[in-house]
Formats: structure tokens, sequence, C-alpha cells
């Protein structure tokens, strides 16, 4: 199901219909500062489980997720001073940080290491779902057979049309990543170099 939202402002009745479909366990593809990323409910393990299979991701690698602000960050990772004002300066905007994981942050989105990526994007619709939904989205860019980022919806309904329960068509989104920095150890590391402006810490 291939649904337009309006990219700055977006209809509540159509995110709220996304949301539902989020909250029943369902997984959908929704526009970021960045890429267009496929999702579902940080808290549903068989949701998790029908990314993992979809994207052929290996099981290993880590998934980060959306939160709403820099408040709801320190619910889900630890955030030390530096880091916090870190994050402050750059969010909202296209950069995925990595940090240490609270307890409640689900071991399945955690493989053997104890951290995790979390991103708030300059995105209203992304930052609409957030809030509505009240807790983190999964988030994980989406790719083709090739491997290759796609922002157009239209491609990505002909390839994940069938698979995921809702597309949300916010317009064409770039084929940038975000930039990972990791704050662990009380320093700033460039982990990827993306769409956001990292340097700074270069």
């Amino acid at each position: 199901m291939l649904v337009a939202i309006n990219n700055q402002n977006p209809q509540m009745r159509l995110i709220r219909r996304a949301v539902e479909i989020l909250q029943n366990g369902g997984i959908i593809i929704y526009p970021t500062d960045t890429v267009y990323g496929m999702g579902c409910d940080l808290f549903n393990k068989r949701g998790i489980e029908r990314i993992y299979e979809i994207q052929r991701r290996d099981r290993k690698q880590p998934l980060s997720f959306i939160c709403s602000d820099l408040k709801d960050i320190s619910r889900y990772a630890r955030v030390s001073d530096d880091a916090y004002k870190i994050m402050r300066r750059l969010l909202p905007g296209p950069y995925t940080f990595i940090l240490e994981a609270s307890r409640i942050v689900p071991k399945i989105i955690l493989p053997k290491r104890q951290t995790t990526g979390i991103r708030v994007p300059d995105n209203r619709i992304c930052q609409a779902l957030v809030a509505e939904m009240g807790s983190p989205i999964i988030s994980t860019s989406v790719k083709d057979e090739a491997g290759e980022l796609i922002g157009d919806p239209r491609l990505i309904e002909e390839q994940f049309g069938r698979r995921v329960d809702m597309i949300i068509d916010g317009g064409i989104v770039g084929a940038t990543p975000s930039s990972v920095l990791s704050l662990l150890e009380g320093g700033v590391e460039v982990v990827r170099v993306g769409k956001g402006d990292v340097t700074a810490f270069l």
C-alpha cells in the first residue's frame, strides 16, 4: 500500500494509520532526511525478524533506530555530557550516533555488542511518526537487489510493495546515507562519512 504524505505538513490521519500498522507488528517504509528507511516498532521481535528477512541482512549486523528528540535518546542510551553537547548541536539532522545501549533496548538488535545506533532525522514525516508512536522505530536503509539505495517511492513499491504493510511516499529522497559518529570512550570517532558534515571531527 503506497500512501502519499505531505513532507512539510504531514496529514495526521495518515500518520495515525501508519502508527496503527506499527503498533500491530507491521512494517512500513518511510522517508528520512537522508534515505528511505524500513522500520517497525523497536519492541516488536517478529517485526524485527521480518526486516532481517526482507533485507536479507546478516543478523550480526546491528539495526539502528529513530528517537523523537534528545530527551528520548537518554532513555535508550547512556549519554555523557560531551555526547549530549555534540548531539544538541547536530540534531535533528543526517547523523547516526553510536552510543552504549541502555537495558531497555531489545537484545535482538544488539548482536554481541552493547552499543546501538540512534537517529533523530530532520524530516517532519519521521518526527510525526515517532511522536505519535510514543516509542522508537527501527531504521534500516532501503536498498535494491544490488545493494544500491533507492530514493524513489515508486521504485520502492515495485520491489517491496508485497513484502511490507505500508510505503509512505514523501517524495524523492537523495541516496546519501547518514554520517555515523561513535560517541563511545569519551571521544568522537567518524565511522562513516555521509550526508552530515563531519569536518569538525576529522
